[in-house]
């Protein structure tokens, strides 16, 4: 479904040239929730905008999404292609003079999709965040958590088969948060959808991803599966990670693990 090969980033700086990402390769299985974590500066959130090319890889680099050579595309065809990929911020970045209904309807806009027709799809995308009751609302009238799921809606409109989310519930609170990922989780059973999500929060990890990737200074420095018990990590991150797995098994309402 998802497949980079041997992407880097570098950008110019004024302290000079920085390495966001160094040669990173990632698979990532159809139907997947797949986890990128690591510390502040680690590159996962670049290496998560290369799946969209929102962030271009420097020359050499390779991503596929869904059998396509995205690096390899007109700009027509990536923007097509775009259409199949959602994506959840974690600011929100809803429009503020939009009602709810109206920013959830701009992928449809954008994709040219008739007036006639987005009415109905928009409904449904809000139905399934619980938010049907709020398309006339502004953003202001929101909560955190109410915002987020707006967010989400938005990514469904266009049924992407592949979600993006870029610390989706930092800003929320833990009850909030649980709130957001049941949602995911939900998308991902019910419609199959692949989800890859970035944080620094353990337990969004260990409560919802299968798999993961560990980044350090740019560079993948593991991947392993969550449900494999015997895998022995490599980095504190991944020991971090594997005892938020099992405190959440036994006690599911209180860990709030971050990094």
């Amino acid at each position: 479904m998802i497949q980079l090969n041997n992407v880097s980033k570098t950008f110019q700086t004024p302290e000079g040239i920085l390495h966001a990402v160094a040669d990173a390769s990632l698979h990532v299985n159809k139907g997947d929730i797949y986890g990128i974590v690591g510390f502040s500066g680690a590159g996962k959130s670049t290496l998560l905008r290369m799946i969209n090319l929102l962030e271009r890889p420097d020359p050499g680099g390779e991503v596929f999404a869904d059998g396509q050579n995205l690096t390899a595309l007109s700009r027509r065809e990536l923007n097509l292609a775009r259409h199949s990929i959602g994506m959840i911020f974690q600011h929100f970045n809803l429009l503020a003079n939009r009602t709810v209904f109206e920013n959830v309807s701009l992928p449809l806009e954008i994709a040219g999709v008739p007036r006639a027709q987005r009415r109905a799809r928009i409904l449904e995308c809000l139905d399934i965040v619980g938010l049907a009751a709020k398309e006339k609302t502004y953003p202001a009238k929101l909560s955190g958590g109410q915002k987020q799921r707006v967010a989400i809606a938005r990514a469904l409109t266009t049924s992407p088969k592949i979600l993006l989310c870029d610390e989706p519930t930092s800003s929320l609170d833990p009850q909030t948060t649980s709130s957001i990922l049941g949602f995911l989780k939900s998308v991902n059973e019910n419609f199959g959808t692949t989800i890859v999500i970035v944080t620094h929060e353990m337990h969004v990890v260990s409560s919802i991803c299968h798999n993961v990737a560990v980044m350090e200074n740019g560079r993948i420095a593991e991947r392993f599966s969550l449900a494999d018990a015997a895998y022995q990590p490599q980095s504190g991150i991944a020991r971090l990670l594997q005892q938020a797995k099992a405190a959440l098994q036994l006690a599911p309402d209180i860990l709030q693990t971050t990094i």
